[in-house]
């Protein structure tokens, strides 16, 4: 042999002797431990699989252990009790540790064997060696319950090491006459450990599907509400653009509307014109970081620069005439009522308002059929209040394709203003929003969510 092959060779068996160790290595740390490992209760019975696993431990495997060995065995009492009690015990202990329970019931196979082995032949008829009936029904709980916890491999190496002893016994103690159940205990334990296998497969796809869609609910949920944040700050931007281009105006203009101004003041009136310009100039960078490559409905494009093609006003309150003609438009009786004194508000407040009306109306279109609605404004001294009920509806919602999250946007907003909503069913089926905007920005700092969770929401 070449010195390449030889070198090939001392290659490929240093390879197959590290994943042969590292495999064994993987089976001693799940065969060889008392890690204690409980049996979780069941769904829908809870704790009664756990009863009835002792009730067989103790009556059937001990009891009935011990009857066994003592009349057709002709073992005494004192080694058949502890032989049926330590097989009876693993089914209990294998409730909490299974691998401890596993290896107790092979301990009390292999020593019930041996004391059984020299009684072989006292009776007239012969008598099931090696497992005795008991013994295998402890055997099988066993398995169940390590199979149940343990990985598949683990599993498959305990029955592979349950075989090894079982025929292992039979073809070293030979001589005597006996009714063979080894062939019995093999199959079922077999069939055991591959119910148990599908089992324990079984209930983890459930629970990892339990997390994933977990886990999407939240994805879905976090990437609306980045998206509804955007969308606000868009619109909130083009109001602030609005006021600082007329500051620079202002400013710009200012000095020439006083005769002979001095140089002090040209001066304080162009840093506040070249002030508004930087602030600008800023928030349209910031626009056309937030603002999406392809704006969806209603959402303005952005040209090359960074400049907005289309520069129409953000909507107000003066436009909610209109809004509800939409919506009546669409068939639905529509009521407005307004209370206090109506007064001009912050830009961001206004816009707020006929967004969180405008998102209502729109949900009553989508999820009340045939519902009737009233939009109620209230000027309040600190600010404004909005309020929409729709009434009951007359038949049954037809499928949304919508995201599902207009009261997240909702809440956002009244969350960025530092007000309160609340979103809950009213009256017959029938659901209201209230809202309160302050018309003073919020004292504690932004980010802080003021809203009031609804109990269900209609979007």
């Amino acid at each position: 042999m070449s010195r390449l092959g030889r070198v090939t060779d001392s290659g490929v068996g240093r390879a197959l002797r590290a994943r042969v160790v590292g495999w064994l290595r993987v089976l001693r740390d799940d065969l060889w431990t008392v890690r204690a490992d409980p049996l979780p209760p069941s769904t829908w019975l809870r704790w009664l699989p756990h009863g009835v696993l002792c009730l067989a431990g103790v009556l059937g495997v001990v009891l009935g252990g011990t009857a066994d060995m003592q009349g057709n065995g002709h073992l005494s009492f004192g080694p058949a009790v502890l032989v049926a009690g330590a097989q009876g015990g693993a089914v209990v202990l294998g409730l909490w540790r299974p691998v401890p329970a596993w290896w107790l019931a092979l301990g009390a196979f292999v020593t019930g064997a041996f004391l059984l082995h020299r009684h072989l032949g006292i009776g007239p008829e012969t008598y099931t060696w090696p497992w005795t009936a008991a013994g295998i029904v402890g055997l099988l709980l066993v398995l169940l319950l390590l199979a149940l916890r343990v990985p598949t491999r683990a599993a498959i190496a305990a029955l592979a090491v349950t075989v090894l002893v079982t025929f292992g016994l039979e073809s070293l103690l030979t001589g005597e006459e006996y009714d063979d159940t080894g062939a019995i205990a093999v199959p079922l334990s077999a069939v055991v450990v591959v119910v148990g296998t599908a089992l324990r497969g079984r209930r983890e796809a459930r629970a990892q599907l339990v997390e994933q869609t977990t886990l999407t609910a939240e994805e879905r949920t976090r990437r609306t509400l980045l998206e509804e944040r955007s969308r606000i700050a868009r619109e909130l931007h083009d109001v602030v653009a609005h006021h600082m281009s007329v500051i620079s105006i202002q400013a710009q203009v200012a000095p020439h509307l006083v005769e002979n101004p001095p140089d002090e003041l040209k001066e304080n009136l162009a840093g506040i014109r070249q002030n508004a310009l930087e602030a600008l100039t800023e928030l349209r960078r910031v626009l056309g970081v937030l603002r999406s490559e392809h704006p969806g409905p209603g959402e303005t494009p952005i040209g090359p620069g960074g400049d907005t093609v289309d520069h129409a006003p953000q909507p107000t309150l003066d436009r909610l005439d209109a809004l509800v003609e939409n919506t009546r438009a669409a068939g639905r009786e529509v009521t407005t009522e307004i209370n206090g004194e109506r007064r001009p508000l912050p830009p961001g407040v206004e816009l707020s308002a006929y967004r969180i009306v405008q998102e209502a109306l729109s949900n009553v279109l989508r999820h009340a059929p045939g519902a009737s609605a009233k939009v109620r404004l209230t000027y309040q001294a600190d600010g404004l209040e909005v309020e929409i009920v729709n009434s009951r509806p007359t038949g049954p919602a037809p499928p949304s394709t919508g995201a599902g999250h207009g009261l997240l946007g909702m809440r956002e907003r009244v969350a960025m203003l530092g007000g309160t909503m609340t979103a809950h069913p009213w009256h017959w089926d029938g659901f209201k929003v209230t809202a309160f905007l302050p018309d003073t920005p919020p004292s504690d700092g932004p980010g802080t969510d003021h809203t009031t969770a609804p109990r269900r929401g209609t979007s």
